[in-house]
């Protein structure tokens, strides 16, 4: 069976989706659209522009959707599949492949999203933290045990977890953590704490926004980052985007359930190829490819 993933912020690059401008006239005629949705020529930036402008938030968001659905959509018929998900972001990209949500829709939410979390990053000092070589269990014990908020937020394969929260417990979790045991707890270069309690007031805007817009049953099932099973109820789907911004993204848990259900091949839609070599570390034996 056919799955088909989609990556989240941190996969952008500069040049990303320009071949894609440039060679199909579909392709061409999507990227213009969402100049016109978003404002501003978001494709000068994808095509030209320094990793640090592509590292705002307002704008990888929607360029990593952007290159996700309409190489998605360049797929024709070839698109065919048995089952999606999509890393935290990525979520939303899945979903449009999916049918769940228009491109104009998907879109439109994605910049909401991106507005809502920068300025849920301003109100207090947060960030993310990767975790490497220590058992789940073990970082969880370890973040409930620091005053402050730190929390398990990004589950990406066994050995590697991302911690989020305020910055100075983010930091006191990195050394207690290293005591513990951990390879590495190193501090990343993002903007704030995604998928943690910190991105309450964003997932309070964006509720708003989700549950004014319509979402159809998918064509398949979506393994979605907060119950990590299939879901294709349009209703529930909608329910999970709202819990996702502030609940942890169960990657490792997604690919395994895909997996139990018949998932062999993963092949990977969009910039990069990180969530690729997430599923051969969750499990070796699967396929992975490049749309």
């Amino acid at each position: 069976m056919k799955a088909y993933v989609f990556p989240g912020q941190g996969a952008q690059f500069t040049g990303m989706g320009k071949e894609l401008y440039e060679n199909n006239a579909q392709a061409k005629e999507l990227f213009e659209k969402a100049n016109e949705i978003l404002g501003f020529r978001i494709t000068d930036i994808m095509f030209e522009g320094t990793a640090e402008q592509l590292k705002e938030t307002n704008v990888t968001q929607p360029a990593v959707f952007l290159h996700s659905v309409i190489l998605a959509k360049t797929l024709g018929d070839s698109f065919t599949p048995d089952m999606v998900a999509g890393h935290s972001l990525g979520e939303f990209s899945a979903l449009v492949a999916a049918g769940a949500l228009t491109f104009e829709d998907g879109l439109k939410l994605v910049a909401q999203r991106a507005a809502a979390m920068q300025k849920a990053c301003e109100i207090t000092p947060s960030t993310m933290a990767a975790v490497l070589g220590l058992e789940d269990k073990i970082v969880e014990d370890v973040c409930a045990s620091i005053d402050g908020v730190v929390v398990a937020a990004n589950y990406n394969c066994p050995g590697q977890l991302v911690i989020s929260g305020e910055t100075k417990a983010v930091e006191a979790a990195c050394e207690a953590l290293k005591a513990a045991g951990a390879k590495r707890a190193l501090i990343l270069p993002v903007g704030g704490a995604f998928h943690s309690p910190m991105m309450e007031p964003a997932r309070e805007e964006l509720a708003a926004a989700i549950e004014n817009t319509v979402f159809a049953n998918p064509v398949c099932p979506v393994y979605q980052n907060v119950p990590a099973t299939a879901v294709s109820d349009a209703a529930q789907i909608k329910a999970n985007l709202i819990t996702q911004l502030t609940a942890p993204v169960k990657w490792t848990q997604s690919v395994q359930n895909m997996i139990a259900d018949g998932a062999t091949l993963f092949t990977e839609v969009g910039p990069g190829n990180v969530l690729q070599g997430l599923v051969k570390k969750i499990n070796k034996e699967a396929e992975t490819a490049a749309a």
